[in-house]
């Protein structure tokens, strides 16, 4: 595929996908949303890709929304096709089988704030900003922001967050749970590029890929049923090949060659 709104990588087994809008903070627009899903369909169906790294060109991650586009519904009072969406629009983040990390580079605010919090990692510049607007445009809390901005805030922050549609920093962030580390801007993308390389080079994709269905599966299970599922998947995992890598390398003192088998 052919992409105009994003900017599509893969190396040393890292797919690094971009938002390419930087003069406009990287607002989202429909045709970045058929090259995003179209970049994130390749980097999973690629072997050769362990880690998706999603993040923007220039001062935002993902400032929300193109305005033309909301511009043009509140003129007309009438939702163009392409905007009527399925519920799991944008968790489908979640269902991946590998670990797709958000660099936010600057502002992540509305459907930008969405996109990240649907990653697993949020790695935050020093100068990002975040925010879910939507009070201050008429809106409401949109594709499941409501279930999942409270798993990771808290009940207390999200209200907070979603009341004011206030702006907040990195720092801040991270003690609500939105963020997993703030990372100085200058040397940003290359401390998410070695955060994401120790996980290609020092452990089992096949363990990252079950243990990240067991986290988003555990969300919706109770305790038995979760320690039950870990009791199978253990069983399943001492018979694979990662695990007899798992303890060969460290016996021997070497560096491990996963295959994900």
């Amino acid at each position: 595929m052919s992409y105009q709104q994003i900017l599509f990588e893969v190396s040393e087994r890292i797919a690094t996908i971009t938002l390419n809008r930087p003069d406009k903070l990287n607002a989202w627009t429909a045709q970045m949303d058929q090259e995003v899903r179209a970049a994130i369909g390749a980097a999973e169906a690629d072997p050769g890709v362990r880690v998706i790294i999603l993040t923007g060109a220039g001062r935002g991650f993902c400032a929300g929304a193109d305005m033309s586009l909301l511009q043009g519904i509140a003129s007309e009072g009438q939702l163009p096709d392409h905007t009527i969406q399925t519920p799991r629009e944008y968790s489908y983040f979640t269902s991946l089988s590998k670990p797709v990390i958000a660099a936010i580079n600057g502002h992540a605010v509305g459907l930008g704030l969405i996109i990240a919090l649907y990653c697993d990692l949020r790695f935050a510049s020093s100068e990002a900003k975040f925010g879910t607007a939507f009070a201050r445009r008429g809106l409401i809390a949109e594709y499941g922001l409501a279930w999942i901005l409270p798993k990771l805030a808290g009940q207390a922050h999200a209200l907070d967050l979603l009341f004011s549609a206030r702006v907040i920093g990195a720092e801040e962030a991270v003690k609500m749970g939105l963020a997993n580390r703030v990372i100085p801007a200058e040397s940003f993308l290359a401390e998410v590029r070695a955060y994401a390389l120790a996980l290609v080079n020092n452990v089992s994709p096949r363990s990252t890929r079950v243990i990240k269905r067991q986290v988003y599966s555990a969300m919706s299970q109770t305790l038995a049923e979760a320690t039950a599922a870990a009791q199978e998947e253990m069983i399943d995992s001492l018979r694979s090949e990662d695990f007899k890598e798992g303890v060969a390398h460290f016996i021997e003192k070497r560096a491990p060659t996963f295959t994900g088998d």
